[in-house]
């Protein structure tokens, strides 16, 4: 039977000798490793928030991990993260694992360079923000004007974050459109397609307070050829 509720795992932080049980969220973050896999509200962005300006004001030198897994979200609130990741000290690196949808591809986007990541089977969508504007004609209007500024942002610093001529992301993004990860890699959204490190079943046990940083920092380059070979190359898996 699953367990009820955030699983508890055994950590010893690094240096200590005794170890202690706590979240899963927790030890993560201990990690430097926030997880982005819902839907990105109000509430949900004022936790992702606090945990960067917490983690930097710890240590700026460190990088912090984003493991994207997720549909995007509301715009403002993913809009607040997205500003706040290019306004820290500490270098951010981004993982898809999953998919990264809408705004979710655009925080994989603005990682930092050379640290943005995505599993082989891992996916990529992207269009132009959407709202539902209400009120009278004056208020639709001022709505829509502020969705075509922030829309404007948004492709500029996709732009800036890919390497693309922002004419080009514009004409793109009119409708949504997917990548693979060999397109996302291509398209400058990604910078390596990546897998675990296979280890050997006798390979002595590492430090559950240090395994996940070994892990990160073993990550194997693959050959995109071996996960979408050349003759379907271009094909969402």
């Amino acid at each position: 039977m699953m367990p009820i509720g955030t699983p508890r795992v055994p950590y010893r932080v690094p240096g200590e000798g005794t170890w202690q049980w706590v979240d899963l969220w927790n030890a993560l973050y201990r990690e430097r490793v926030i997880f982005i896999g819902q839907h990105i509200d109000e509430e949900f962005s004022n936790q992702i928030l606090a945990t960067m300006l917490y983690l930097d004001s710890i240590d700026d030198n460190k990088r912090l991990y984003f493991y994207i897994n997720g549909p995007g979200g509301d715009l403002t609130p993913s809009l607040a993260i997205y500003d706040t990741m290019k306004s820290l000290k500490s270098p951010v690196g981004t993982h898809c694992v999953g998919y990264a949808y809408n705004l979710a591809g655009f925080l994989l986007a603005a990682g930092e360079k050379g640290n943005r990541f995505a599993m082989p089977l891992s996916r990529v969508a992207l269009q132009s923000p959407a709202g539902a504007a209400r009120g009278q004609a004056d208020d639709i209007r001022n709505e829509a004007n502020e969705l075509l500024r922030i829309r404007d942002y948004l492709f500029t610093e996709l732009a800036k974050n890919t390497g693309q001529p922002v004419e080009k992301v514009n004409k793109d993004l009119s409708r949504m459109k997917r990548f693979n990860a060999q397109e996302a890699l291509e398209y400058g959204l990604i910078d390596r397609i990546v897998r675990p490190p296979r280890i050997k079943a006798d390979a002595p046990r590492k430090d559950a307070g240090t395994g996940l940083v070994l892990y990160l920092n073993a990550l194997k380059l693959i050959d995109p050829n071996e996960v979408f070979p050349k003759e379907s190359a271009g094909q969402a898996p």
